[in-house]
Protein backbone atom coordinates (compact mmCIF):
# COMPACT_ATOMS: atom_id res chain seq x y z
CA UNK A 1 0.00 0.00 0.00
CA UNK A 2 2.76 2.63 1.33
CA UNK A 3 2.41 6.07 1.48
CA UNK A 4 3.84 9.21 0.39
CA UNK A 5 4.03 12.39 1.66
CA UNK A 6 5.40 16.20 0.47
CA UNK A 7 6.01 19.43 1.54
CA UNK A 8 7.44 22.86 0.27
CA UNK A 9 7.75 26.45 2.12
CA UNK A 10 7.96 29.60 -0.16
CA UNK A 11 10.68 31.98 0.33
CA UNK A 12 12.00 30.46 4.03
CA UNK A 13 12.84 27.57 5.82
CA UNK A 14 11.28 25.85 8.66
CA UNK A 15 11.95 22.75 10.37
CA UNK A 16 11.12 20.60 7.86
CA UNK A 17 12.53 17.15 9.49
CA UNK A 18 10.33 17.86 12.38
CA UNK A 19 7.06 18.24 10.28
CA UNK A 20 7.79 15.33 7.72
CA UNK A 21 8.43 13.19 10.72
CA UNK A 22 5.00 14.17 11.70
CA UNK A 23 3.43 13.24 8.33
CA UNK A 24 5.18 10.24 7.76
CA UNK A 25 4.29 8.92 11.47
CA UNK A 26 0.87 9.79 10.23
CA UNK A 27 0.99 7.24 7.32
CA UNK A 28 2.97 4.31 9.79
CA UNK A 29 -0.46 2.21 8.97
CA UNK A 30 0.10 2.09 5.29
CA UNK A 31 3.66 1.05 5.64
CA UNK A 32 5.38 -0.71 8.56
CA UNK A 33 8.41 -1.89 7.29
CA UNK A 34 10.49 1.08 6.51
CA UNK A 35 10.62 4.80 6.18
CA UNK A 36 12.69 7.43 4.38
CA UNK A 37 13.01 11.08 4.19
CA UNK A 38 14.88 13.50 1.63
CA UNK A 39 15.25 16.75 3.26
CA UNK A 40 16.81 19.78 1.59
CA UNK A 41 18.75 22.28 3.68
CA UNK A 42 20.68 25.52 2.08
CA UNK A 43 22.64 24.35 -0.63
CA UNK A 44 26.37 25.15 -0.15
CA UNK A 45 27.88 24.91 -4.03
CA UNK A 46 31.26 24.70 -2.19
CA UNK A 47 30.67 21.58 -0.35
CA UNK A 48 28.99 18.09 -0.77
CA UNK A 49 26.84 16.39 1.58
CA UNK A 50 27.36 12.72 0.92
CA UNK A 51 24.89 10.20 3.32
CA UNK A 52 26.18 6.38 3.04
CA UNK A 53 25.72 2.77 4.22
CA UNK A 54 28.20 0.76 4.88
CA UNK A 55 25.90 -2.21 5.73
CA UNK A 56 22.42 -3.14 6.39
CA UNK A 57 20.64 -3.32 9.19
CA UNK A 58 20.16 -6.36 9.68
CA UNK A 59 23.59 -8.00 9.39
CA UNK A 60 24.68 -5.68 11.93
CA UNK A 61 22.16 -7.52 14.08
CA UNK A 62 23.48 -10.76 12.58
CA UNK A 63 27.29 -10.37 14.02
CA UNK A 64 29.99 -12.65 13.14
CA UNK A 65 32.35 -9.88 12.28
CA UNK A 66 30.19 -7.37 10.64
CA UNK A 67 31.13 -4.77 12.88
CA UNK A 68 35.11 -5.50 11.59
CA UNK A 69 34.15 -5.08 8.28
CA UNK A 70 32.45 -2.03 8.37
CA UNK A 71 35.07 -0.35 10.38
CA UNK A 72 37.13 -1.86 7.27
CA UNK A 73 34.80 0.09 4.53
CA UNK A 74 34.64 2.94 6.16
CA UNK A 75 38.72 2.96 5.91
CA UNK A 76 38.22 2.24 2.38
CA UNK A 77 35.90 4.81 1.68
CA UNK A 78 37.62 7.57 3.00
CA UNK A 79 41.38 6.21 1.52
CA UNK A 80 39.33 6.26 -2.26
CA UNK A 81 37.35 9.80 -1.15
CA UNK A 82 41.67 11.01 -0.64
CA UNK A 83 42.69 9.40 -4.08
CA UNK A 84 39.93 11.54 -5.88
CA UNK A 85 41.42 14.95 -3.72
CA UNK A 86 38.37 15.07 -1.73
CA UNK A 87 38.75 16.94 1.58
CA UNK A 88 36.72 15.41 4.47
CA UNK A 89 35.46 18.79 6.43
CA UNK A 90 33.19 16.89 8.95
CA UNK A 91 32.32 13.21 9.46
CA UNK A 92 29.37 12.03 11.62
CA UNK A 93 28.04 8.65 12.43
CA UNK A 94 24.03 8.32 12.28
CA UNK A 95 24.55 4.94 13.21
CA UNK A 96 26.92 2.38 13.17
CA UNK A 97 26.49 1.59 9.67
CA UNK A 98 25.64 4.87 7.84
CA UNK A 99 27.27 8.24 7.78
CA UNK A 100 27.38 11.75 6.85
CA UNK A 101 30.36 13.72 5.86
CA UNK A 102 31.05 16.64 4.48
CA UNK A 103 33.35 17.14 1.62
CA UNK A 104 34.93 19.42 -0.35
CA UNK A 105 35.18 18.28 -4.13
CA UNK A 106 36.36 20.23 -7.33
CA UNK A 107 36.93 16.71 -9.74
CA UNK A 108 34.62 14.55 -11.62
CA UNK A 109 31.74 13.60 -8.46
CA UNK A 110 30.11 10.61 -10.80
CA UNK A 111 33.29 8.91 -10.96
CA UNK A 112 34.36 9.21 -7.20
CA UNK A 113 30.60 8.35 -5.96
CA UNK A 114 31.26 5.01 -8.78
CA UNK A 115 34.71 4.00 -7.42
CA UNK A 116 33.21 4.75 -3.71
CA UNK A 117 30.55 2.08 -4.76
CA UNK A 118 33.05 -0.38 -5.61
CA UNK A 119 33.44 -1.11 -2.20
CA UNK A 120 31.97 -4.11 -1.34
CA UNK A 121 28.52 -3.47 0.92
CA UNK A 122 28.60 0.30 0.30
CA UNK A 123 25.98 2.40 -1.10
CA UNK A 124 25.74 6.09 -1.09
CA UNK A 125 22.22 6.73 -0.50
CA UNK A 126 22.85 10.17 -1.79
CA UNK A 127 25.25 12.85 -2.99
CA UNK A 128 24.80 16.88 -3.20
CA UNK A 129 24.77 20.68 -1.91
CA UNK A 130 21.27 20.62 -0.34
CA UNK A 131 20.09 17.21 -0.51
CA UNK A 132 20.70 14.31 2.43
CA UNK A 133 18.37 11.56 2.28
CA UNK A 134 17.96 9.17 4.92
CA UNK A 135 16.33 6.05 5.18
CA UNK A 136 16.02 2.46 7.59
CA UNK A 137 14.19 -0.29 9.21
CA UNK A 138 11.12 1.32 11.73
CA UNK A 139 8.45 4.02 11.60
CA UNK A 140 9.06 7.69 11.12
CA UNK A 141 9.75 8.51 14.91
CA UNK A 142 12.36 5.17 15.24
CA UNK A 143 13.98 6.41 11.90
CA UNK A 144 13.59 10.17 12.68
CA UNK A 145 15.52 9.74 16.49
CA UNK A 146 18.02 7.48 14.77
CA UNK A 147 19.33 10.13 12.72
CA UNK A 148 18.42 13.53 14.51
CA UNK A 149 15.98 14.71 11.79
CA UNK A 150 14.07 16.19 14.57
CA UNK A 151 16.36 19.92 14.34
CA UNK A 152 16.76 19.80 10.25
CA UNK A 153 15.80 23.03 9.41
CA UNK A 154 15.17 23.44 5.28
CA UNK A 155 12.77 24.56 2.59
CA UNK A 156 11.20 21.34 1.49
CA UNK A 157 11.15 17.48 1.78
CA UNK A 158 9.74 14.35 0.58
CA UNK A 159 9.16 11.28 2.52
CA UNK A 160 8.08 7.55 2.16
CA UNK A 161 6.51 4.34 4.35
CA UNK A 162 7.20 1.38 2.81
CA UNK A 163 4.91 -1.56 2.54
CA UNK A 164 7.87 -4.21 1.31
CA UNK A 165 5.54 -6.57 -2.10
CA UNK A 166 7.64 -6.58 -4.94
CA UNK A 167 11.12 -6.38 -2.70
CA UNK A 168 13.28 -7.12 0.40
CA UNK A 169 12.15 -5.72 3.12
CA UNK A 170 15.77 -3.62 3.91
CA UNK A 171 17.84 -0.41 3.46
CA UNK A 172 18.41 -0.85 0.09
CA UNK A 173 14.99 -1.31 -1.63
CA UNK A 174 13.46 1.61 0.65
CA UNK A 175 12.39 5.00 -0.16
CA UNK A 176 13.41 7.07 -1.36
CA UNK A 177 15.93 7.12 -3.99
CA UNK A 178 18.76 9.48 -5.46
CA UNK A 179 19.30 10.11 -8.69
CA UNK A 180 22.81 8.95 -9.16
CA UNK A 181 24.54 10.77 -10.21
CA UNK A 182 22.70 14.02 -10.81
CA UNK A 183 22.61 16.14 -7.82
CA UNK A 184 20.42 16.53 -5.19
CA UNK A 185 16.75 14.28 -6.99
CA UNK A 186 15.27 12.55 -5.12
CA UNK A 187 11.84 10.54 -5.66
CA UNK A 188 9.08 8.24 -3.78
CA UNK A 189 6.32 6.72 -5.24
CA UNK A 190 3.12 4.97 -4.54
CA UNK A 191 2.35 2.18 -6.98
CA UNK A 192 3.30 -0.06 -9.37
CA UNK A 193 5.25 0.22 -12.64
CA UNK A 194 4.58 -2.40 -15.36
CA UNK A 195 7.03 -1.71 -18.51
CA UNK A 196 10.34 -1.29 -15.48
CA UNK A 197 12.45 -4.37 -16.99
CA UNK A 198 11.97 -2.84 -20.67
CA UNK A 199 12.59 0.66 -19.44
CA UNK A 200 15.31 -0.28 -16.87
CA UNK A 201 17.57 -1.88 -19.27
CA UNK A 202 17.23 0.83 -21.73
CA UNK A 203 18.30 3.65 -19.10
CA UNK A 204 21.07 0.71 -17.94
CA UNK A 205 22.19 0.61 -22.02
CA UNK A 206 22.68 4.25 -21.45
CA UNK A 207 25.06 4.01 -18.62
CA UNK A 208 22.87 4.84 -15.40
CA UNK A 209 23.22 1.91 -12.54
CA UNK A 210 20.44 0.61 -10.43
CA UNK A 211 20.93 -0.20 -6.60
CA UNK A 212 17.98 -2.64 -6.55
CA UNK A 213 14.93 -4.04 -7.76
CA UNK A 214 12.17 -2.32 -6.87
CA UNK A 215 10.52 -0.89 -9.41
CA UNK A 216 9.80 2.86 -8.12
CA UNK A 217 14.11 3.44 -8.22
CA UNK A 218 13.49 3.53 -11.89
CA UNK A 219 11.72 6.82 -11.53
CA UNK A 220 14.69 8.88 -9.87
CA UNK A 221 16.92 7.21 -12.82
CA UNK A 222 14.85 8.23 -15.47
CA UNK A 223 14.46 12.11 -14.00
CA UNK A 224 17.60 11.98 -14.09
CA UNK A 225 18.41 11.24 -17.68
CA UNK A 226 15.83 13.70 -18.68
CA UNK A 227 17.27 16.62 -16.21
CA UNK A 228 20.96 15.62 -17.06
CA UNK A 229 20.22 15.99 -20.98
CA UNK A 230 18.43 19.70 -20.56
CA UNK A 231 14.60 18.85 -19.84
CA UNK A 232 13.06 20.95 -17.07
CA UNK A 233 11.08 19.14 -14.08
CA UNK A 234 7.58 19.62 -15.41
CA UNK A 235 7.86 18.62 -18.78
CA UNK A 236 9.80 15.10 -17.52
CA UNK A 237 7.10 14.54 -15.53
CA UNK A 238 4.80 15.32 -18.17
CA UNK A 239 6.44 12.59 -20.34
CA UNK A 240 6.88 9.74 -18.21
CA UNK A 241 2.47 9.62 -18.06
CA UNK A 242 3.05 8.98 -21.67
CA UNK A 243 6.23 6.84 -21.39
CA UNK A 244 5.68 5.02 -18.08
CA UNK A 245 3.32 1.70 -17.92
CA UNK A 246 1.74 0.95 -14.58
CA UNK A 247 -0.36 2.60 -11.50
CA UNK A 248 1.12 5.15 -9.78
CA UNK A 249 1.39 8.46 -7.98
CA UNK A 250 5.28 9.96 -7.58
CA UNK A 251 7.26 13.41 -5.84
CA UNK A 252 10.25 14.39 -7.53
CA UNK A 253 12.27 17.02 -5.19
CA UNK A 254 15.42 18.79 -6.88
CA UNK A 255 17.44 21.65 -4.51
CA UNK A 256 14.61 24.08 -5.69
CA UNK A 257 11.65 22.37 -6.46
CA UNK A 258 8.47 19.93 -5.55
CA UNK A 259 6.75 18.10 -8.46
CA UNK A 260 4.12 15.43 -8.92
CA UNK A 261 2.49 13.26 -11.37
CA UNK A 262 -0.71 11.21 -11.59
CA UNK A 263 -0.66 8.37 -14.21
CA UNK A 264 -3.90 7.75 -16.39
CA UNK A 265 -6.11 5.61 -14.20
CA UNK A 266 -5.15 7.85 -11.20
CA UNK A 267 -5.84 4.72 -8.81
CA UNK A 268 -3.06 6.17 -5.97
CA UNK A 269 -4.50 8.05 -3.86
CA UNK A 270 -2.62 11.98 -3.20
CA UNK A 271 -4.45 14.98 -1.48
CA UNK A 272 -3.49 18.53 -1.44
CA UNK A 273 -3.09 21.64 0.47
CA UNK A 274 -1.83 24.61 -0.97
CA UNK A 275 -1.27 28.28 0.34
CA UNK A 276 0.62 31.04 -0.22
CA UNK A 277 3.68 30.01 2.06
CA UNK A 278 3.41 26.18 1.91
CA UNK A 279 2.42 23.38 0.11
CA UNK A 280 1.94 20.28 1.75
CA UNK A 281 0.62 16.83 0.03
CA UNK A 282 -0.13 13.24 1.04
CA UNK A 283 -1.56 9.81 0.28
CA UNK A 284 -4.01 11.16 2.90
CA UNK A 285 -5.18 14.44 4.60
CA UNK A 286 -4.39 12.86 7.96
CA UNK A 287 -0.73 13.25 7.32
CA UNK A 288 -1.16 17.09 6.19
CA UNK A 289 -3.32 17.46 9.31
CA UNK A 290 -0.72 16.16 11.34
CA UNK A 291 1.02 19.86 10.79
CA UNK A 292 -1.82 21.78 10.15
CA UNK A 293 -4.20 20.64 12.92
CA UNK A 294 -6.55 23.88 12.15
CA UNK A 295 -9.33 23.56 9.99
CA UNK A 296 -8.17 23.29 6.21
CA UNK A 297 -9.65 22.92 2.76
CA UNK A 298 -7.57 20.34 0.61
CA UNK A 299 -8.25 18.61 -2.83
CA UNK A 300 -7.26 15.53 -4.84
CA UNK A 301 -5.70 15.90 -7.83
CA UNK A 302 -6.97 14.74 -11.16
CA UNK A 303 -5.59 11.64 -13.67
CA UNK A 304 -2.72 12.46 -15.82
CA UNK A 305 -1.75 16.46 -13.81
CA UNK A 306 1.46 17.28 -13.22
CA UNK A 307 2.46 20.37 -10.48
CA UNK A 308 5.85 21.32 -9.81
CA UNK A 309 6.49 24.08 -7.35
CA UNK A 310 9.06 26.76 -6.54
CA UNK A 311 11.07 26.98 -3.42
Amino acid sequence: MCGIAGLIHRGKSSNVGSEMTAMLQALKHRGPDSTGFAVYGPPNPGDYVMRIKAAEQEDMAKGHGIKEKVEGRIEEIEKRLAEHGAKIKSKEHATDYALRYVIGHDGDTEEMATYIEEIDGVEILSLGNGLELIKDLGDATVVSDAYGLEDFNGTHAIGHTRMATESDVDIRSAHPYWAFPYNDVSVVHNGQITNYWIMRREMERQGHRFMSNCDSELLAVYTAHNLANGMSLEDSLKQSIEEIDGVFTYLVATKDQLGMAKDTMAAKPLVLYESDDLIAMASEEVAIRAILPQEIDTYDPYDEEVRVWQA
